[in-house]
């Protein structure tokens, strides 16, 4: 079939201009079912007589359309799910957190006898909310003979006394050490 015979049939069925049938099989390389997919794309179809068939490409756009729609749909879901989940557990492991922190008791000892016992929670907010009075004043406590300690559920609280032993231990080796070096002055 020659050019002018194939623009004369895309004109026939599809009821476009000379001029568009022209144009559409030129860029497609008088293809005709690619150029009448195009004109389909391009909404310049006209619609379809009885007992005429289309390739059905403007029905295929808009499922494809309505596909992606769902898809981005249900992405943005996930990434409200996700953000909700991510939020939940946050929110979890902070309560779990404050009730450890309730169970738990810093207790501060002299001479084996226990002076104070106060929950982790209100030493943690007194780091946090005074460090540079808390934590030097829990230092120069070791070295007046105070110990400090642990008490609770948790295999954790045994780890942590071993470190406050340790430092009690610690600060007096440093005292005895003071009190050698003035004693030979």
């Amino acid at each position: 079939m020659e050019n002018f015979e194939k623009v004369e049939k895309l004109r026939e069925k599809t009821g476009v201009s000379y001029e568009d049938a022209k144009k559409v099989l030129e860029q497609n390389n008088y293809d005709m079912l690619d150029a009448i997919i195009e004109l389909e794309r391009q909404g310049k179809v006209a619609e379809p007589k009885s007992g005429t068939y289309t390739t059905g490409a403007s029905q295929e756009m808009e499922n494809v359309k309505k596909y992606e729609l769902a898809q981005s749909q249900y992405e943005n879901d996930c990434k409200k799910n996700s953000f909700r989940e991510g939020i939940r557990k946050m929110i979890d492991f902070i309560r779990m957190m404050f009730h450890k922190s309730l169970e738990i008791n810093f207790c501060i000892n002299k001479d084996g006898q226990r002076i104070a016992s106060v929950p982790m929670l209100v030493i943690i907010l007194l780091l946090l909310g005074f460090f540079w009075i808390t934590l030097p004043l829990l230092v120069i406590g070791l070295f007046f003979g105070i110990t400090y300690n642990f008490t609770g559920v948790d295999k954790v609280v045994l780890d942590v006394n071993d470190v406050c032993d340790k430092a009690s231990q610690t600060a007096e080796n440093i005292k005895n050490e003071f009190k050698k070096d003035d004693k030979q002055n």
